[in-house]
């Protein structure tokens, strides 16, 4: 699967827009709800309307890194969430292992799967709903809008 994803990612390098804002899961994956009283407010649920690939360097460190800050099932939740949008739009989304072991972070192939994942997979538009309350925030044109209404603050 690792390798149907680095190769699919090669494939259609020429399906991939280029997007100067759009929310990753990597940013979904630090996104928290501030809500008043909202005790847990990650990971948002994310509601997709519009789901783009767009392609960046490959760079094995900065996954490496990035790895070690990241929430592994809310990047796995997140990932499930936009999975059926991406591929209305023929787009690949590969799977993610339940648990990651410290050969994988050696393994170019998984490397760069997590990397597609991470930083290639955009949500466009939509929405981010907190899993407590249900405060719904808007995501538009790759920008999440967590701002909260005076009477949340």
């Amino acid at each position: 699967c690792l390798a149907r994803a680095s190769a699919w990612a090669e494939k259609f390098t020429a399906h991939r827009r280029s997007s100067a804002a759009a929310m990753r899961l990597l940013t979904h994956n630090l996104l928290v709800c501030n809500k008043k009283g909202v005790k847990n407010g990650f990971p948002l649920r994310i509601v997709p309307h519009v789901v783009t690939l767009d392609g960046t360097e490959f760079q094995p460190e900065f996954v490496k890194a990035m790895y070690q800050k990241l929430d592994w099932a809310a990047l796995r939740m997140g990932l499930d969430q936009i999975r059926e949008r991406a591929s209305a739009s023929d787009i690949f989304v590969p799977e993610l292992p339940p648990a990651v072991t410290p050969d994988m972070l050696d393994d170019d192939n998984f490397l760069r799967t997590l990397h597609l994942v991470m930083m290639d997979l955009h949500v466009e538009e939509g929405t981010l709903v907190c899993p407590e309350s249900g405060r719904e925030f808007p995501v538009s044109k790759g920008i999440p809008n967590m701002l909260l209404h005076d009477d949340e603050v």
